[in-house]
């Protein structure tokens, strides 16, 4: 009998885990596979929620725990973080022994799981590579990992071609399209009533789901950029907000301040979560009018969803936006006028012939028969791009 092939996924942010939901329970449920988990970073936060939790209510069982985030979000900090999780990484993968280590993205605990994987010579798939966020040092730690990996599942079809730029050999570079479009396949909608229940408070239009990360490239500090935000929200003051938290990036703390100080000022029509979980999440944006901030959830679900994303700033300069995404400079002014624009009747009927760049769906059963067939290897050529592809 052949012997299970071990998958070991990494997981850090509650983001990323909710585009891995679906490829972790294709792997569980495939008698060809073992799946195991690593978390790490923010999963084991209690400022940010102690979202491992999450992952364990879902029925899936974490495997190690990687303890690396230090409570500090200064560039020192973030960068000794990586040091603890570079050793912390090295003593789960030695006693896991996985026989292919999955990394999703671009952040800094993926770029400390995937050194240690590359000195313990265990081969690498990398999911979402290809992609530009200039705003952010996340760009380059994505491309990082790129040249850790060995193989490679990509969003679009321009991020294969990004791969395969960065020396990649086309037949290690496949695009099946974003995992997280699985979720609007199998998830279990919230309606508009349980979710008001839920959240605590009536969601009246126009509603605004607001993700605001620090961007750690810019020139302008993230807290005035938030302030910004928060100026631009005050000029809608019918609308409801519904509020998550940024992610553990430098700068990251006061804008929590900010976001709870605008909040218990709007307590009427705000709300402000550490973390709302992907059901609720998604469910949220489906109800919503708008999809305000710079994540990347605005760019990839929202268009999926038909609704309108208005994008603040740089930090996903680069990436591939369908017409349903209003770019706009972090000044209060120019955010109420992307919001109007939004909001606009016109721009609301085009929403429905909006066509997403990052596929439709069954993503991770794709990824999960690859990863059982891909030849085990942590060597690699350096592919170069006179060569046709």
């Amino acid at each position: 009998m052949t012997s299970q092939r071990k998958i070991c996924i990494v997981t850090g942010t509650r983001a990323e885990y909710g585009l891995l939901y679906w490829l972790m329970k294709e792997i569980a449920d495939d008698p060809d596979l073992q799946l195991r988990i690593i978390a790490t970073g923010m999963h084991l936060s209690p400022e940010f929620g102690l979202t491992y939790q999450q992952i364990e209510a879902d029925g899936f069982n974490i495997d190690a725990k990687v303890e690396m985030l230090l409570s500090s979000d200064t560039s020192v900090g973030i960068a000794k973080s990586i040091g603890l999780g570079v050793i912390g990484f090295a003593d789960a993968l030695e006693r896991l022994q996985p026989d292919i280590l999955v990394l999703l993205g671009d952040r800094f605990e993926i770029l400390a799981a995937a050194q240690a994987a590359t000195i313990a010579q265990i081969p690498i798939a990398h999911l979402h590579g290809g992609e530009t966020t200039e705003g952010a040092f996340d760009e380059q730690i994505r491309h990082a990992i790129t040249k850790f990996a060995q193989w490679h599942f990509v969003a679009a079809e321009p991020y294969r071609k990004r791969v395969i730029q960065l020396g990649e050999s086309p037949d290690r570079v496949f695009n099946f399209g974003s995992p997280g479009l699985d979720h609007l396949q199998f998830i279990n909608w919230l309606d508009r009533p349980t979710l008001e229940k839920t959240l605590g408070i009536e969601l009246r239009s126009p509603l605004f789901l607001v993700t605001y990360h620090p961007v750690t490239l810019e020139a302008q500090s993230p807290s005035v950029a938030m302030q910004e935000l928060l100026t631009a929200l005050d000029g809608f003051p019918d609308a409801t907000a519904i509020v998550t938290y940024p992610n553990a990036d430098t700068g990251g703390r006061i804008l929590i301040e900010q976001i709870d100080q605008w909040v218990a000022q709007n307590s009427h029509r705000a709300r402000a979560f550490v973390s709302l979980g992907q059901q609720r999440y998604l469910s949220l944006m489906n109800q919503a009018d708008v999809i305000l901030g710079n994540s990347s959830s605005g760019l990839t679900e929202a268009p999926a969803l038909k609704k309108a994303t208005v994008n603040l700033g740089d930090r996903q300069k680069g990436r591939l936006k369908a017409q349903s995404v209003i770019d706009t400079p972090e000044q209060s002014s120019d955010i109420v006028t992307a919001l109007q624009k939004a909001l606009s009747p016109e721009f609301q009927a085009r929403l429905p012939l909006v066509e997403s760049w990052y596929g439709s769906g069954n993503v991770s059963h794709q990824i999960k028969e690859k990863l059982k067939t891909v030849t085990h290897q942590s060597q690699k050529s350096f592919f170069d791009i006179q060569h046709d592809f």
